[in-house]
């Protein structure tokens, strides 16, 4: 059986808007890499930014995308531990029933 996108529980890295603002940090460090200090042009202003506004990216903009994805990594890992809880519980769940069912006997149902 094979499992569509549309059925997985999980979507597609193109459909992970998380996955872009890491993919967006990533050439925003690689831009500014490259410029070496050079003024960056933009696509809706006359005027490219010049060193005070490199600056102000790579203080506040860069500290500040970073953040975010620090959050969503808690975010994400505490997503993580309630799912495998709710595993480790379901498996408790189906042993204990499977226990039950082995021992039929009425006594192995009665408390000590």
């Amino acid at each position: 059986m094979v499992v569509t996108a549309a059925l997985s529980p999980f979507c597609s890295p193109e459909e992970d808007p998380l996955l872009l603002l890491q993919s967006t940090l990533r050439c925003v460090e690689r831009i500014l890499q490259r410029s070496a200090s050079r003024p960056l042009r933009r696509t809706w202003i006359e005027f490219p930014y010049g060193e005070e506004e490199i600056t102000l990216l790579e203080e506040e903009v860069i500290p500040a995308i970073q953040q975010c994805l620090q959050r969503v990594d808690a975010i994400d890992a505490a997503l993580q531990e309630e799912q495998e809880a709710r595993m480790a519980m379901e498996q408790l769940r189906q042993q204990l029933a499977a226990d039950t069912e082995g021992s039929s006997a009425p006594e192995a149902l009665m408390p000590l």
